[in-house]
């Protein structure tokens, strides 16, 4: 169940918040145009009668979405809208709120899913999974099913949540209605031509149903359209600081842009920015081409060669098409090598992707001779350029329309280098706001808050700090933060000092690495004050965890599991079941990437 509307000022008490959310979460948009003006006629005195029909039967058709950066629920958006437009009753509902009654229930069963990191599901799925892996998963073999993975071939294991999905709702009994779909980062085609297929394989609508019904009055929006991922809004940046001393050997920087009405977000939402690619970069894989023609056709698209290298493909960034089309035309031994499909090339690739962009390789690598790449060859291999999201530091109800961010500077980096030449010159960066309802603060203000996020990982806390104070929180508020060095990378220390002051923030552990000779991490912070944690969480703390994926989430999952050991006296199993259980309530929430 989301919090969204027990988050905001609402005269409803929260059971009644509750259901409401829950009822609307399932019901097409007509119905809830339909709602809203009824809703406004009896606000003036003045209800319509209701005619009374008999209620059709309703379609038990579910579609599931894992989402991480939102393009999985985007996509289960798209195919709501078009089941319902040709007369369903569907249901959309996250991996995070779903139940097994729910898919227990459903006869039809459309699952969009994305992959990360090592194979792993988005964190809003690690409940589901559970549930589907355990004794206690549910019978499916009314259902029939079919499921869309979203991936990165540069990773080695693929689509694996798709796969582990679409082989576990087969083994449950369900009947598979389309091939799997394992769809890379390019996939708007694959989607287009995936939705047609549900919408004409699936059953027959069940007859009239109230997706067909009318508004009782014309109703206009309460608000401005938010700017949305394919419609962003230009912002200006407002005001760019560095937040790091000079020793840091790091760039760290805070922004402020101008928001306004289609920019209305809430502590834990992240502000997506479309960025513009380095001139500098641009002009180093130009002059790597044979050709330099006016306009590239790419696909169905033409455009100026400037254009699709600045604005509309990857090249700070590489991926395993780009890098394999290279090694064929460099025959460099060493390519190849990062290229092998064994774990340890899988590795080394990883590693290798994270330090270069597409002018490294290509200088690095020089091709053969006459191998040199056409412009059209070679933007046929790269990559569509994706927006970059940043998690929101600010709340509204202190900064009002701004949106403050936290971003560590990337020498040529798309997204970073472009902020922070808007930040400079006083210019305007395209950017919308992505939704993280998986990433709430308690609908009770009086439950205490853990947050644990080292580096820039500590944006979003800052935000929830600042909604705190402004609602009158009565709950506690304990920070863990780490960085390399005390007096160069402590970022918003005078903040953060300033709210102890003022009790505000209630707890501060820090760990700064570098300065000493063993290295401390939040990790080992946790573990140290795990006697105080465990009566925090035991009294009904939420905990949140921000930052990198790929060692930091997972060091701060096995201390959270000693800290249940240590200090709860639980074995292994029981440890991990405890964790279970505090994400499944929603007191266990991660935002990582």
């Amino acid at each position: 169940m989301s919090n969204h509307l027990a988050s905001v000022a609402t005269p409803l008490d929260l059971d009644a918040s509750q259901w409401l959310e829950e009822w609307a979460a399932g019901q097409p948009q007509a119905v809830l145009w339909w709602a809203s003006g009824y809703l406004a006629a009896r606000a003036q005195g003045a209800p319509p009668a209701l005619s009374a029909v008999a209620a059709p039967a309703a379609d038990a058709m579910l579609i599931l979405t894992a989402s991480q950066t939102g393009n999985s629920r985007r996509l289960g958006e798209r195919l709501r809208e078009r089941l319902v437009s040709v007369g369903h009753t569907v249901r959309l509902v996250s991996a995070a709120d779903v139940t097994g009654k729910q898919l227990a229930a459903a006869t039809s069963l459309w699952a969009v899913v994305s992959t990360q990191g090592e194979g792993d599901p988005p964190d809003e799925a690690r409940g589901l999974w559970e549930l589907l892996s355990g004794r206690k998963a549910p019978k499916l073999s009314q259902a029939t099913f079919a499921v869309f993975g979203l991936g990165d071939s540069s990773y080695p294991k693929f689509c694996e949540a798709g796969k582990f999905l679409d082989e576990r709702l087969a083994t449950l009994g369900g009947t598979r209605l389309l091939a799997r779909v394992d769809a890379d980062v390019e996939y708007a085609d694959e989607a287009d031509a995936w939705l047609e297929a549900i919408v004409k394989a699936a059953p027959a609508p069940i007859a009239a149903n109230a997706s067909r019904q009318s508004p009782l009055r014309s109703v206009a929006p309460l608000a401005a359209r938010q700017a949305e991922r394919d419609t962003p809004r230009e912002v200006p940046v407002l005001a760019a600081q560095s937040i790091v001393g000079k020793k840091a050997g790091r760039a760290v920087w805070h922004y402020e842009l101008e928001g306004g009405a289609d920019f209305a977000y809430e502590p834990g939402d992240s502000l997506g920015i479309w960025p513009v690619n380095p001139p500098t970069v641009v002009a180093r894989v130009k002059a790597q081409l044979a050709d330099a023609p006016a306009q590239v056709t790419r696909g169905k698209l033409e455009r100026p060669l400037e254009d699709w290298l600045t604005e509309h493909l990857e090249i700070t960034r590489v991926a395993r098409p780009f890098l394999e089309a290279q090694a064929v035309r460099s025959d460099s031994s060493e390519l190849k090598g990062l290229l092998d499909k064994t774990p340890e090339a899988a590795v080394r690739l990883q590693s290798f992707m994270l330090g270069v962009n597409a002018a490294d390789v290509l200088e690095r690598f020089p091709v053969l001779t006459g191998q040199a790449w056409s412009a059209a060859d070679l933007l046929a291999v790269l990559r569509p350029l994706t927006p970059r999201l940043y998690s929101i530091a600010s709340s509204r109800k202190t900064v009002g329309d701004e949106v403050h961010l936290t971003v560590a500077g990337v020498t040529d980096g798309a997204a970073s280098t472009h902020l922070w030449r808007r930040g400079t010159d006083g210019g305007v960066v395209r950017a919308y706001i992505e939704r993280n309802e998986h990433f709430r603060l308690p609908a009770d203000p009086s439950r205490d808050v853990i947050m644990i996020g080292p580096g820039t990982g500590v944006a979003p806390f800052r935000a929830f700090v600042q909604e705190r104070a402004e609602i009158g929180a009565s709950g506690r508020h304990w920070l863990f933060f780490g960085a390399r060095h005390f007096d160069s990378e402590f970022l918003y220390q005078l903040e953060w000092q300033q709210a102890l002051k003022e009790g505000r923030l209630n707890r501060l552990d820090l760990a700064f690495s570098r300065d000493q000779s063993t290295k401390i991490y939040v990790q080992q912070r946790l573990r140290e004050r795990a006697a105080d944690l465990w009566q925090w969480l035991e009294g009904g703390a939420s905990v949140y965890v921000c930052g990198d994926a790929t060692h930091m989430a997972a060091d701060v999952h096995a201390a959270l599991r000693d800290v249940a050991q240590s200090a709860g006296r639980l074995d292994a199993a029981a440890a991990d079941a405890w964790l279970s259980d505090l994400a499944a309530n929603k007191r266990y929430l991660r935002d990582v990437y």
